[in-house]
């Protein structure tokens, strides 16, 4: 049959879900199964930050079936996301070096707004909201996603470090039989309303015309209260309206755990965990006076879907190149800095790599070429804090942007590429370097390396190098060939500070040959006569 077969595993705090579609050539997809298995990755994590050996091992063991499933189904590739719980555990590398060494998968770790820009996308797909805006509510195990836009795009992404499994721990002792007290529920929407302040605030800025919420937690909810509450609204539709929900959250209180278990509607493996999450919602839906949501079935999977379809893409390693460089330029633009300096060491820096691999210097490919291209165009942002520790500022920014479209390695590597242009070369030891293997680590260097020849063959920012290429030499050496119209001594001096980094990284030295070019002149710039 045509199509590409393709699975996409969402690896959360609370469960894990597999759905493996068929893509056909017109973009069209059937689905081949929809999987989900609850896991409690997330629990006992918070908030230690530490995942804990019995909730790893389930979750490889679910993940090593769904991925023999997928593979049963012939998948050609499976994209696999990790969110919330991975990401802010110190022992992530545990969990993600055996689901790679067991399940045969490479699992991508995202940010918070990474997620909440997924959630929107596939949750908006699969609806009309002709020309106006909706407010995306999605309430995980671990955190909270919102998102504010249209059908064609957002407006604003949000993510919040509060989730139904995560106020659970911090309000209740694991696996609490008894009913909650009206006070320890107050305190719950008190933490969630002080969590929450910065994000309502900035949303209110906002006009949208309906409120979209997703996720176990609020599906759940919703379904409960439609079996307790069976009249409609006057619209004839199933809205969750704040009314129902506070009058479900009052009788679930009331409730032991076995008690809630049975609750018609409600998912009895989530009744340890509803309080909390309807807390949650219940906060949002009165900061930001919203009468009522409606509910979607669709989730961060459906936005892998869509985002990997609207790539076109059916192998490699995934990305949206688009977005990431506008999420780039976002960040660069946001701190005043040399630009033009920026470019230039841009397109210094990829003659560097392609002429390098030309020679076989290196064998990167053109993802980490992308990677080099942005760790140019941000090298010098961290000078709007401090010239001389401008490569450490960078690469802090950097890493605590939630760049999107990057997963939590790819922002590694380029804070790293960033961190180590000026001097010292990567090594395992350096905090930097926390959860890079020895590839990523000897791609840090390359890159690094590449970018510190680039940024000094530009050393006095006025654009005297023409351009910069690396080939093999008749000795052990490399020829870095230079051509330029004008006097570049001092550019040429200051390359002999990277003989030592490139002799380490490459395994030889390298000779510099300048070449003279004759000026160019157009008709609208030559001098004259």
């Amino acid at each position: 049959m045509d199509g590409n077969v393709v699975g996409f595993m969402d690896i959360g705090t609370n469960s894990v879900r597999l759905l493996v579609i068929r893509i056909y050539p017109d973009k069209s997809y059937t689905v081949l199964t929809d999987q989900r298995e609850i896991v409690r990755l997330g629990e006992g994590e918070f908030p230690q930050r530490r995942l804990q050996p019995e909730m790893v091992e389930k979750t490889v063991l679910v993940c090593t079936q769904f991925s023999d499933l997928a593979r049963a189904f012939d998948a050609e590739r499976i994209v696999a996301v990790a969110t919330s719980a991975s990401r802010e555990a110190e022992n992530r590398n545990v969990l993600l070096d055996r689901l790679r060494d067991e399940s045969q998968i490479d699992v991508r770790v995202i940010s918070g707004r990474e997620e909440a820009r997924l959630i929107y996308l596939g949750v908006s797909s699969g609806m009309n909201l002709g020309g106006e805006f909706a407010l995306f509510i999605d309430i995980g195990g671990g955190s909270t996603e919102l998102a504010v836009g249209g059908q064609s795009g957002y407006v604003h992404l949000d993510s919040l470090q509060l989730g139904a499994m995560r106020v659970t721990a911090r309000f209740f002792q694991l696996h609490e039989t008894r009913p909650v007290s009206r006070d320890c529920y107050k305190k719950m929407k008190r933490y969630v309303t002080l969590k929450t302040a910065r994000s309502v605030q900035n949303i209110r800025e906002y006009n949208f015309a309906s409120i979209i919420g997703s996720s176990g937690t609020i599906t759940n909810l919703a379904e409960a209260a439609r079996r307790m509450f069976p009249k409609k609204d006057k619209s004839g539709e199933d809205l969750l309206t704040y009314p129902k929900l506070r009058k479900l959250t009052q009788r679930l209180c009331a409730l032991s755990l076995e008690e809630r278990k049975k609750v018609s509607g409600l998912n009895p493996i989530r009744a340890d965990i509803i309080i909390a999450g309807a807390a949650i919602l219940e906060t949002l839906m009165e900061q930001l006076d919203l009468g009522a949501l409606r509910v979607s079935e669709r989730s961060l999977r459906d936005g892998l879907v869509m985002d990997h379809i609207s790539r076109g893409e059916s192998n490699g390693i995934p990305r949206t190149a688009s977005l990431r460089k506008r999420s780039v330029l976002q960040l660069a633009r946001s701190f005043p800095f040399d630009t033009q300096h920026a470019r230039q060491v841009r397109r210094l820096a990829l003659q560097l790599f392609d002429s390098a691999k030309e020679a076989q210097l290196h064998s990167l490919d053109e993802w980490e070429r992308e990677l080099l291209e942005y760790a140019a165009l941000l090298h010098d942002i961290g000078t709007y804090l401090s010239f001389h520790n401008h490569h450490l500022h960078g690469a802090y920014l950097i890493r605590n942007a939630e760049l999107l479209g990057f997963d939590q390695k790819e922002t590694a590597l380029l804070s790293a590429t960033v961190l180590f242009h000026q001097k010292g070369l990567p090594k395992a030891k350096h905090a930097e370097c926390e959860g890079l293997d020895k590839d990523s680590i000897k791609t840090v260097a390359i890159l690094s390396v590449f970018l510190r020849l680039a940024e000094s063959l530009n050393r006095r920012r006025l654009d005297v190098v023409r351009s910069a290429a690396l080939k093999c030499g008749e000795n052990d050496n490399a020829i870095l060939e230079i051509t330029s119209d004008r006097d570049c001594q001092l550019e040429i001096w200051s390359l002999t500070n990277h003989l030592k980094p490139f002799t380490k990284t490459f395994g030889r030295g390298f000779e510099v040959i300048k070449r003279f070019e004759e000026p160019v002149f157009s008709l609208e710039s030559a001098p004259e006569p």
